[in-house]
Formats: structure tokens, sequence, C-alpha cells
């Protein structure tokens, strides 16, 4: 922070310009230290990188944790602010069509390469892309906090504005301090675990600050991209094609808390804040629309919709008496009263007039809606019908009544016990193990055998109960509430073909088929997770066997011709380490996109991907580009989970770029013709890569200390106290390391500064390699560095995560470990295998230091990674005398400065888990 202007020279707040953020941070480190001096003087020197925390006591210390936590998040926000800036900078002096990773950049290629525009218009109607908000414990803000940084990101951006007087920057600036004020005194820790209604709350916050808001205007954007790309063709409306999913309130993998109950509660409140948003823009609309039959002639086809309107108000003739001659406030006045009915019924509240109809789902109102715009498009205003409805209609397309298309997620341990207690009622005695054929026997006769009613289910083992009221929830609220208020059913832990046969057999039993009988087509979703290496290599052959079976291809066709299938990145990772992992999902992949050929049925790919390199987490663009070619064709899903989520949306402008580069890297997926085929080479060395690695990385993960050095040297216990997630950190509550979820895996390894999930085993494979084949295996190396995708993304990766490693912290982290025999023999392979990955990083790219060709994030870690050392340095010492305390008081003051430590460390690196 040494760079930043001291605040004691006289300051008059700048105009915040150009694409730098020194401006930016200026002001914003200003305004930290007038709240510093206000409150806590003596933690000045703290901010300006002259304070020792060592000798502070355990209050101190938090305070000083929690300020430097704040300084981190207002660097983050500068950055954001700095970014769109520059992105507007490119706009308008070179035009959008250098905005990388635009519509406009993607769709200006596609047209120079010859790409017809019906060629894109096609692949837009099967376009579909959903990213998915996850509740995974990775979130250490509370959406108080969430809400106080948004409005100083808003500040920044009026500051930006050269109109203010100097009077009314100061203004701007004493806002800008209150709110950092208020960040200061309100505590950033969750104090108890949070509920799974909290996290709902969480997830919405994002769509009513900027996601119902700029969505519809992604959709724009990519028209107008067309329109340029294109001129003089044929355009149509852009489909809804980008929703988002969640598993917010119905992912009960492992979270018993996640009820059945807590889902429908979840569904209806989903449903009510995209219905409330719906309500506020037919206000505005009627507001607005006040046009009169006198000045504008009505047509004949809307004047008979808006009868039939006011045919079903109890008070129709008062509502025409109510606005004279302005049929199109009649009409929407008619629209806001329905949908008032509907949401009194949502939120079981009486309703205004018990005789007004609501609506039956989202397509009667967009039917609606799309009246209106007719009618304001054949009267002669199509301006206004496109640009004050249409807005409107788009968002009750995308949103529906549901906001998100929720996920449910299970475990096949939960589902295999559920189906075991069906065939004790039904068939008696003990069934068979689930992977003889006699249980598949049963599973394909009882899918064949038509259902004679529901079947009660009273007699069933409570788990059982619980699995199967999920289902009929499912069967229920598609009918009622919204077709689409459901996305899929996960099957966590899929090892074979019964595992997936058993999923359609409880959709069967609790009525989700469309035909009574229950044999014909599934209309949820079914998607298998192939979540470990062997789970991956098995995937192909399990999902050929699959979709053979009759109910599978005809539920497939139903939901489109395709099935979905997901791999997941972070037990990957933790199973095989960080280079086997993503040649195991690339293979997979590719091998996967053979099968749904051969089938006839189109695999989509839905990418459980974390925000830490080691679960997935890479730049957008560069990870979509480097999929096996023909994998997406247009379709992508993929988990957004925790930090990622703030960091993605909570701001509007960024919240609009984040989704235009997500749809736009989609788009130039399915349409670029130029993706380097496979290369058997390339596959050969990718291989001897990745089993030279995960040997190493299997060394590492078996040597019998490990749990016990891991557990004494980071703060994986201590991290369960953050109170970050509704969920337990392992599914069946053991101890041993393949039981612990791959979060926690992670955030633990990076607080500890070794972070070897995201480059463990790299150098051993490496020189392994060059050990057998020599100065040619170092061409070939250097060969694939530039010419293949998967490779260079993998070695940018692990580079960037070699920076931020630090072997010193590293070193005072293993000496927790109170085993001298575990901690030597561990750290020292850690450091060994560290220290040949770097140096074989810069054999393979041929550069003097790491990450040399990505300034931009080398200057942000270097603006943090003082602040992020001496963090580091205080947590150890926190943690050594937090688990030697057991004066209760005592504990408890250093349990809050370990805390904070670790959430600044947290926000520091933007990633947990």
């Amino acid at each position: 922070m040494t760079h930043i202007p001291t605040p004691d020279t006289p300051f008059v707040p700048p105009v915040i310009t150009g694409t730098d953020d020194r401006a930016a941070l200026d002001v914003l480190f200003r305004s930290l230290v007038d709240v510093c001096r206000r409150h806590q003087p003596e933690l000045e020197a703290v901010l300006q990188g002259q304070a020792d925390l060592a000798g502070m006591s355990p209050e101190l210390t938090a305070r000083a944790l929690q300020v430097q936590g704040i300084w981190f998040q207002l660097i983050a926000i500068a950055e954001q602010n700095t970014a769109m800036r520059r992105r507007r900078h490119v706009e308008r002096t070179e035009g959008r069509d250098h905005l990388k990773n635009s519509f406009s950049a993607v769709l200006a290629r596609a047209a120079a390469r010859g790409v017809p525009p019906e060629t894109v218009h096609q692949l837009l109607g099967s376009l579909r892309v959903r990213p998915t908000l996850t509740a995974h414990p990775t979130e250490a803000k509370r959406v108080t906090v969430l809400e106080k940084f948004r409005r100083i990101y808003l500040i920044l951006k009026e500051l930006e504005m050269p109109r203010w007087t100097e009077r009314e920057r100061h203004a701007l600036m004493d806002d800008l301090r209150d709110q950092i004020e208020l960040v200061w005194m309100t505590g950033e820790l969750h104090l108890e675990k949070p509920t799974v209604d909290r996290e709902v709350a969480w997830g919405l916050h994002f769509f009513d600050e900027t996601l119902f808001e700029m969505l519809p205007e992604t959709l724009v954007s990519l028209e107008e991209a067309l329109r340029s790309a294109y001129p003089g063709a044929r355009t149509a409306e852009v489909p809804a094609f980008f929703q988002f999913g969640s598993w917010i309130g119905g992912d009960r993998d492992g979270n018993p808390f996640v009820t059945a109950e807590v889902t429908r509660r979840t569904l209806r409140r989903n449903a009510l804040a995209s219905l409330r948003r719906y309500r506020d823009g037919l206000t505005g609309l009627g507001r607005t629309l006040s046009i009169s039959e006198r000045a504008l002639p009505v047509p004949d086809e809307f004047r008979a919709a808006l009868a039939r309107q006011l045919a079903l108000q109890p008070d129709g003739d008062a509502i025409a008496r109510r606005n004279p001659g302005e049929p199109y406030r009649q009409f929407l006045t008619c629209l806001r009263r329905r949908l008032d009915a509907t949401i009194a019924g949502l939120a079981e509240e009486p309703a205004g007039d018990a005789a007004c109809p609501g609506y039956a789902d989202a397509d009667d109102l967009i039917e609606d809606l799309r009246s209106l715009e007719r009618g304001l498009a054949e009267a002669g205003c199509p301006p206004l019908a496109g640009n004050m409805v249409r807005p409107v209609r788009r968002m009750v397309e995308i949103f529906r009544f549901s906001t998100v298309r929720l996920d449910i997620r299970e475990n096949t341990t939960r589902t295999t016990r559920a189906l075991q207690a069906l065939w004790r009622r039904e068939q008696g005695g003990e069934p068979p193990d689930v992977d003889a054929p006699a249980w598949t026997d049963w599973l394909e006769t009882e899918l064949a055998r038509p259902l004679d009613g529901l079947p009660d289910l009273a007699d069933l083992p409570e788990e059982a109960q619980e699995t199967l009221r999920t289902f009929r929830l499912v069967a229920e609220m598609r009918g009622s509430l919204d077709r689409e208020a459901f996305g899929a059913f996960v099957l966590s832990m899929t090892h074979s073909v019964p595992d997936i046969l058993g999923i359609y057999l409880l959709a069967k039993t609790a009525g989700v088929f469309l035909d009574a009988a229950g044999v014909e087509v599934c209309p949820l979703p079914i998607v298998p997770l192939f979540e470990t290496i062997d789970d991956l290599r098995a995937a192909p052959a399990i999902m050929r066997a699959l979709l053979r079976i009759p109910v599978v291809r005809r539920s497939a066709r139903r939901q489109g011709g395709v099935q979905e299938v997901m791999i997941g990145y972070s037990d990957s990772n933790k199973d095989g380490g960080f280079v086997a992992a993503n040649w195991e999902l690339a293979k997979a992949q590719r091998l996967l996109t053979q099968v749904g050929e051969e089938a006839g049925i189109g695999i989509a790919f839905f990418h459980g991907r974390g925000g830490s390199v080691s679960r997935g987490g890479a730049p957008t663009a560069r990870a979509i580009a480097a999929q096996p070619p023909g994998s997406i064709r247009g379709r992508f899903r993929t988990t957004e989970q925790g930090e990622v989520v703030s960091f993605k949306y909570a701001n509007r402008g960024t919240a609009a770029y984040q989704m235009e580069l997500l749809a736009s890297a989609v788009l130039d997926h399915a349409l670029d013709d130029d993706a380097p085929a496979a290369n058997p080479e390339i596959d050969d060395v990718m291989e001897a890569l990745s089993g030279a690695s995960r040997a190493a990385y299997a060394r590492l993960l078996t040597h019998p200390d490990l749990v016990t050095y891991f557990g004494a040297a980071s703060p994986l216990d201590e991290i369960a106290l953050l109170n970050i997630g509704s969920r337990p950190a392992r599914r069946f509550g053991a101890r041993s390391l393949a039981d612990l979820r791959a979060i926690p895996w992670v955030f633990a390894w990076s607080q500890n500064r070794h972070g070897i999930t995201g480059w463990y085993g790299v150098g051993s494979g490496l020189r392994s390699l060059l050990d057998v084949r020599g100065e040619a295996g170092r061409a070939l190396l250097r060969r694939m560095f530039a010419e293949s995708r998967l490779f260079r993304l993998i070695m940018d990766e692990v580079e960037k995560t070699l920076l931020t490693v630090d072997l010193d912290l590293a070193r005072a982290f293993a000496a927790l470990c109170p085993d001298e025999d575990a901690r030597e023999a561990i750290f020292g392979m850690i450091e060994a295998e560290y220290r040949l990955t770097c140096a074989m990083a810069l054999e393979v790219s041929g550069a003097p230091t790491l990450a040399e060709r990505f300034p931009l994030y080398r200057g942000r870690l270097t603006e943090r990674l003082p602040v992020l050392n001496q963090v580091s340095r205080e947590q150890v010492d926190l943690l050594r005398r937090f688990r030697a305390e057991t004066d209760e008081a005592r504990r408890e003051t250093l349990k809050s400065a370990l805390l904070l430590s670790i959430n600044c460390v947290a926000t520091g690196f933007g990633a947990t888990g």
C-alpha cells in the first residue's frame, strides 16, 4: 500500500478517468484512513504498512485484520471500476468489435470467415447457457455487507462524472466515508451458521440488485451485434437462451437441513421475487402509457383483448371509468390486478379481490404482454412497444414464475437406501447387492410396470419418505407453479447405470412421469455427476449403456434431444491432482461426445467448477475455448459458487460483462471451425504427463502422515467455525481424507500458503517426460505450450498459483505440526516438488520469471502480497495460541481474530474454496 498517496495533503475529490486505478485507489484509501482515524487511530500504521501485529492484543489484532480485509475489498472494487472504464475506452476509441470477448467481436470474426447469418440464427435457436448458483460454503460476506460495498461501487461511478461541482464531489466523498464507516461497524463474520432460508435470500439478492435488469439487456446486446455483423440480413428476436439455475434450497447432498418443505419454501420465494419485479414493471408501464384513444386509434385486435381482460375483473366497468379513453392503462391495470392475485396466492395472503383470477403460468402473462406490444405497434408506435413493453416481456420469458431453474441434488447413498426400502416393502426380505444383475432386473421390471395410482409412503422409513416427498414436490410444483421451476435432478457419486435408473424409478413412484402409468417419459432431466478420476473413466461406458434404454431415450428426446452429464472439477482434482484432473475431464468430454453421436442423442455438459483454479476456476473465455471440439455445441452449464457470485454479479456493469463474456464464449466455441482436432502425439504426451504427475500426487496423498500434518499445519478445523454455509464440511461426518469435501480441502491449503491443489505433481510429470524423451520432449512441450489450448491453460494457471505460494510462510505453518517426523517428511516433499515445478514451468515457457506474460495479474498480486504475508504470519501465531488456550473467554477473543485472519486471506486472494 506504500504507493498510495498520504492522506495528509489537501485533497479535492478528482474526476476518476483514464484506464488505471490510481485515482480510485487514492479516493478509497483516503476515506478508509479517515474512518480509521475517527475510530481507532492506532490502526492507521497498519494501513500504512508500518505496524507490527505481533505486539497487539487479540482485540486490537482482530480490528487490524478487519481493516486489512476491508482494504482488500476496496481494492477489488477499484479494480472492477477500472476494468469497466477500460472496456468503455476500447469501445469508444476502437469500436465494439475490438472489445475482447464481446458479442460484436465474436460475430465480426464469424462474418469475416464467411459464416452465413442463417447458420448463426439456427445456432441461436438451440443455444442454452445456464450458470447455476450454488450454496457451497465459500462466501464469507453477509448480504448486509455486500449491499454496502455495492453502494461504494456506485459512488465511484458517480465520481467519474465531470458534471459535479467541487461542493457536490465533497458530498459524494462524505457518502463514501459513511459507507466505509458502516462496513467498519458491521460485523463481517456470521455469528451463527446460516440457515438455508438465509442462503436463499443471499442468492436472490443478486437478482434484485442486478440480474433482473441486466440479463434482458444482454439479449439486446446480442441483437445489436447481429445487426452490426450482418447488415441487411433478416433479423429475428434472439430466444431467451440464457437463464440462471440454482442449487440453493435444492441441494440435499450431505446437507440434512434441505428438506422437501425447505425446497417448497424456496420455490415460493424464488417465484415471488420474479413476480414482484414484474409487478413493478407493470406499474411503471401503467404510469407511463397514458395514451389517449383520441390521439392514437386503437387496433381492433387490441380492443378485443382489452374487452377480454376487463371481463375477467369483478369491477371491469370501474377500471374503464377510472381511466376513460386510455385503453393501454386499462389493459395494464387488469394485468397488474391478475398478477397481484397470483402473488397473494403464492404468499398465502388475502387477495385484494378473490374474484379476480390470477395467472396460471408465465406463458399467459407473456401472451398478454405480446398483445400489448402488438397493440402499440399496430397503432403506429413500434418504438414504444420495443423500448418500453418488450423489456418487461423479455424479463418474464427469461425468469418466468421461478426466477431460477432449481436443481435437486442428492447422492447415491441416500437414493439407494430409498430404493432398498421400496424393495423390502414390495418384495420382502433383503434386496440384492446394487451391483448384482438381480438389482438391475428389478429396476427395469419396475420401470416397465404401469402404475396403479400413487403408492402410500406411510410405511416406509422416514429417510425414504423424505426422498420420495421431494420427487412428489417436483410433480406438484411443475404443474402448479411453473413448468420450468425445476432444472434437473443431479445425482452425486454416480458409479453405474443402475444408480441412474434408480432415479427414474423414484421419479415414477412419485408421479413425476407425464403419463399416468409412469412408463413413457420423465420430464425432469436426470443428470449423472461423475466426480472422481475412476468415475470419469467409467462415464462413457455407463452412458453408452444408459442411452440404449428406451425410457431414457424417450425422456431425452422430450428434453430437446439432449442428455445432460455433469462432470466434477473439484473432486477429480482432489482425487488425482491438477494435471490428471484436467486431462481426464477433457478425455471424458471427448469420449462422451462420441457416445452421444453414436446414440443419436447429444451429450450436454454441466461443468461443476469452483472459484479457485484447482476447482476449475479459470478465465471464462479461455476455459471454454480449451474444451474439446464439438463438446459444447451451444449448450453450456456451469456452477457459480460463493465469492465468485458476488464478484461477478454484485454490480450491474460487471454482471452485464460477465454474462456477455460467458454467452459469447459459448457462441464462439460453437461457431469455431478452426478448433484444432485431436492430435495423437499431443494426446500421448498428455497421457504420460497425467500419469506421472498423478503418481507423484498419490505419493503425497497416501503418505501415512499427511492427515496428521494437514490437520495441524492448516486451519482446516477452524475454517468450519466461519459459519459460511449451512452444509457440513464432510458428507457423512467421518474424519477421513476421502470424506472431506473438496472445498475445505482447497481452502485450507490456500490459507497455509502451500497451495498444493493447483500445482503439486506438475513438476514431477514434466521432469519424467524430459528424462525419457530428452531434447525431443523439450521441443514438443514448447510446441504444445504454443499450440495446445488445454496444455497452455494448465501451465498458465499453474504459474499463477505458484506465485501465491510462500515457502517461508508455509514452513511457519508446518511448525504447528507437533510430530517432527511427520512435519519433516511432508513439508520436505512439498518443498522439493515446489522447487521442481517452478523450474519445469520456466523450462516449458522459456520465460525468465513465473507468469511474466500476465502483468496485470502480477500487479494485482504485488499490491496484495505485503499485507497477505503479514496476515498469514499473524494467522500462524493465532492458531498456535487458540489451540493452546484453555480459558473460554480468552479462547473466544482469539477465535474472533483467527477467523478474521482467515477471512482476510480469502478476500485478498479473491477465493476460498
